[in-house]
């Protein structure tokens, strides 16, 4: 990697060494809440840190990558993509650690939204250290904070005020407590011992208790409180967070100075923006629809994952698309790969951004060589003729390396999901059955048809060209319209009257496949 690299990663890299100064270990952090399925949106986060880790990392560094679950939160409101919500709705404001897993046989609804993230991250390289915020809080390890916290109330009081238009007022307290009885967070904080004790009451109930914080794991640090801790305590040098909490007095803005009582400074960060999926809007675990890492690893190798984030700065919006824009970005990746291995001739400035986004792009280790080169469109093509089977179509392409082959495996399996599931309805086709019933043509179609069966007869030693100029000339010889001609041909092959470039397609199906569908006219 070059050091003078001007990727936006390669950028922070640089920003992190010098602000944070020299350092045996850089810090880099990331975290969520499970309240719901964590979507494509809550990745874009995961994979910003991961890409400036790996910056660092190419720079000799050595980097601890922290992943917090903030999984002591409380259960606000009930996804509309879960089952039974008149139960669910009976654990509102308890701890979502507390909420059952209702789909699966996890330990609770929020570890099972952790399970689906941590299972699949590896898939596109990242390998994060998780930190459990529901195991550190309810085994009492931030005790010292929380009592930090208590100590500088008025100061926190101060510095949020600074961007409220109503003010808190001493009535506030920076903690919040889930019941001893009920579970729920529905408490009021009476009064602080200035020591340990921490006397609360369940407004439920009506109940009152005192509780030591060095040994309950009741008491929880407000969002705006809690953040900075964490900063403080994990020595965090760099964290992004989404544009929400970067605006104007917002969480970033209060934290980075409430940071200042726990002794640190705040990490180097920056704003990443949203993410919406073509066609269906922001992402949101809270209403149920989110596309996550799995739906797109369905249609996307890894590669081309890492790609998708490499490639586009953190601070610009972008939808991710399932329609024939796939297409486009296969091919675009493949390029970036081309001009990686100097298969595509570019000039410098572009040659620099592209390896740089290529080695980014890798999932495990940057390639010897590169991937097989077939073209997406042609790829589909071939899986269709081939009614999906991966190794005929690997047969049929004769040249692929040993060492491509898993490589090219993958590629077939996203585009045949893709052809199946997402693609087009005029993109899709399949060829006809021999035994099916010839279609009712008028003689000089069924004359253009003949032709063609003798062209194929004899297309072997023909090039693509060649073969083409023969088609028009069949075409002719029938007299009847190329255009006439080329639509007939396809709805005797594929029952439409459009498909892939005619003569390609026909010496890609093979003299095997096509004659006997011809031989019926």
């Amino acid at each position: 990697m070059e050091q003078n690299s001007l990727h936006w990663a390669d950028i922070y890299a640089d920003r992190i060494i010098r602000e944070k100064g020299p350092k045996a270990v850089y810090t880099c952090a990331s975290g969520i809440t499970p309240s719901g399925t964590v979507h494509i949106g809550n990745f874009r986060e995961i994979i910003s840190v991961d890409l400036v880790v790996r910056a660092l990392r190419d720079r000799g560094e050595k980097v601890r990558f922290i992943y917090s679950w903030d999984d002591y939160d409380v259960f606000r409101k009930v996804p509309k993509n879960m089952p039974r919500q008149d139960f669910l709705e009976t654990c509102l404001r308890k701890p979502i650690t507390s909420v059952p897993d209702l789909v699966g046989n996890a330990s609770s609804y929020a570890r099972a939204n952790e399970l689906a993230v941590e299972q699949v991250l590896p898939t596109v390289g990242i390998h994060p250290e998780y930190l459990y915020q529901s195991e550190r809080y309810q085994s009492s390890m931030y005790a010292e904070g929380i009592r930090t916290a208590l100590e500088h109330r008025q100061e926190i009081i101060d510095i949020l005020n600074t961007y409220r238009t109503e003010p808190l007022d001493g009535n506030w307290w920076p903690v919040s407590v889930f019941s001893g009885f009920t579970g729920k967070d529905t408490t009021t904080v009476l009064g602080w011992d200035g020591e340990w004790g921490l006397t609360y009451r369940d407004d439920e109930t009506g109940e009152t208790e005192t509780v030591d914080l060095r040994k309950t794991g009741l008491v929880k640090l407000n969002w705006r409180i809690d953040w900075p801790m964490r900063w403080a305590r994990e020595g965090v040098d760099f964290e992004p967070a989404g544009k929400d909490h970067h605006s104007q007095g917002g969480s970033f803005d209060t934290s980075r100075q409430i940071v200042r009582i726990y002794g640190a400074e705040a990490p180097v960060s920056f704003k990443y923006d949203f993410i919406t999926f073509k066609g269906k809007g922001k992402q949101s675990s809270s209403q149920g629809n989110v596309d996550t890492l799995d739906d797109l690893l369905e249609v996307y190798i890894p590669e081309i994952v890492r790609y998708l984030f490499a490639s586009t700065r953190p601070s610009s919006e972008f939808s991710i698309s399932f329609d024939l824009d796939v297409l486009k970005i296969y091919e675009d990746y493949e390029n970036c790969e081309r001009i990686y291995f100097g298969l595509l001739p570019v000039n410098e400035k572009r040659l620099a951004k592209g390896k740089r986004i290529f080695e980014l792009s890798q999932v495990d280790g940057i390639p010897s060589e590169p991937s097989y080169q077939i073209p997406f469109r042609h790829l589909c093509n071939l899986l269709q003729i081939h009614d999906g089977d991966t190794e005929k179509v690997i047969s049929v392409l004769g040249d692929v390396k040993p060492s491509q082959l898993e490589r090219l495996r993958a590629k077939c399996v996203c585009a045949w999901n893709w052809i199946t599931t997402d693609a087009p309805e005029d993109f899709r086709f399949s060829l006809a059955s021999p035994d099916r019933p010839p279609l009712d043509l008028a003689e000089p179609q069924r004359k253009a048809i003949r032709g063609l069966a003798a062209a194929v007869e004899e297309m072997d030693g023909m090039s693509e060209k060649e073969f083409s100029e023969r088609l028009y000339q069949v075409a002719a010889d029938a007299g009847i319209e190329a255009g006439e001609f080329f639509s007939t041909v396809y709805n005797v092959l594929i029952s439409k009257a459009r498909g892939p470039k005619l003569a390609g397609f026909i010496k890609a199906c093979g003299k095997a496949r096509v004659l006997p569908i011809l031989a019926r006219y």
